[in-house]
């Protein structure tokens, strides 16, 4: 998927740390992938999100909403099919999207 390669190749080149990227099929309705990944300052962390941003122009996206940049404990990028997830490491471990996304539920079944 080369909006996904883009947005890992940003982030990467921007010295985030610790990037994953989820897949959301089946899973949500409101974009296919997420991408975690963490700064090491407020002001990194702000830095990478301007900087995917940027990146996301570059390659013709038009309108990037962009939440969080007031505090940048927690930035979130929507890229549409893909939602950016920036944290301060603090704020990451707090609210941990990685565990809460990836792990898979158990079907119930249903005996009639």
């Amino acid at each position: 998927m080369q909006l996904e390669r883009l947005i890992l190749t940003s982030l990467d080149k921007h010295k985030a740390e610790d990037i994953v990227s989820i897949d959301l099929t089946g899973k949500s309705d409101f974009a296919d992938r997420m991408v975690v990944a963490s700064g090491t300052s407020a002001r990194h962390v702000g830095s990478l999100a301007d900087r995917v941003v940027e990146a996301l122009k570059q390659a013709g996206y038009e309108n990037v909403p962009v939440e969080g940049k007031d505090s940048c404990d927690w930035v979130l990028v929507d890229a549409g099919d893909i939602v950016v997830h920036i944290f301060h490491p603090e704020a990451r471990s707090y609210y941990n999207l990685e565990k809460m996304w990836s792990v898979s539920v158990p079907q119930l079944e249903v005996a009639y």
